[in-house]
């Protein structure tokens, strides 16, 4: 394992126990991911061990097409989803699957997380859309996924949980931990108010181009 790739997978253990500290996640579900280096390699969290536990050395490293290209455990069963995600998106460098609660009702109920705060289009680039319902683990998932994803930089799982996307696993966390604020601001307000609407589309691409062009740059993304 060359430097880089050993990085990334240091990396990846360390995210994993933000999540569990976030409470993003529970138990062994969820699953990370990065790119690893300039060979197309993708590094991703084994299937079925605690984030508490991990280490660099558990972290699977497999090539575009899921080849293992090293001895290791068993790759997450969310890999064909990584992987089209990847495909579709040169863009997305990390991938960061959650089962948080409040994006998971959103995910349970079929409805969209509206972009409602101004974080949240910054950094998602808009609402949260649910995939179609496909079972977990399968090329339908993966697609559907996509699909729904488009270009932004996260999706809900129908009945599933939360993809969130970034060009590094510190951007990929920080969309996961304000789509989920975000879900919970949306869901007390519709408390208060049943007729919430989202941020407009023009403000959003405003708030996006701003988070990509100037703050992205000075606080979250090192080239």
């Amino acid at each position: 394992m060359n430097k880089a790739t050993l990085a990334v997978c240091r990396n990846i253990v360390e995210t994993g126990r933000l999540l569990l500290q976030s409470k993003l996640v529970e138990g062994v579900w969820g699953n990370i991911s990065a790119r690893a280096g300039k060979k197309g390699l993708i590094a991703i969290t084994p299937s079925g061990r605690g984030y508490a536990t991990l280490c660099y050395k558990d972290i699977c490293v497999i090539d575009a097409e899921g080849k293992p290209q090293k001895n290791s455990l068993t790759p997450s069963s969310e890999l064909p989803l990584h992987i089209a995600v990847y495909s579709a998106r040169q863009d997305v460098k990390a991938i960061i699957h959650t089962h948080s609660i409040y994006a998971s009702a959103f995910a349970v109920a079929g409805q969209p997380i509206l972009s409602v705060v101004e974080d949240m289009a910054q950094i998602v680039g808009g609402q949260v859309d649910v995939s179609e319902y496909a079972l977990p683990g399968t090329a339908s998932l993966a697609a559907n996924a996509v699909n729904a994803l488009a270009g932004k930089n996260a999706v809900l799982l129908k009945n599933h949980g939360l993809v969130a996307c970034g060009r590094n696993l510190t951007e990929a966390l920080t969309v996961a931990l304000i789509a989920e604020k975000t879900a919970r601001i949306f869901l007390y307000a519709k408390q208060l108010n049943a007729g919430i609407n989202g941020i407009t589309a023009e403000d959003i691409k405003i708030l996006r181009d701003f988070y990509l062009d100037k703050y992205s740059r000075q606080q979250l993304v090192r080239d």
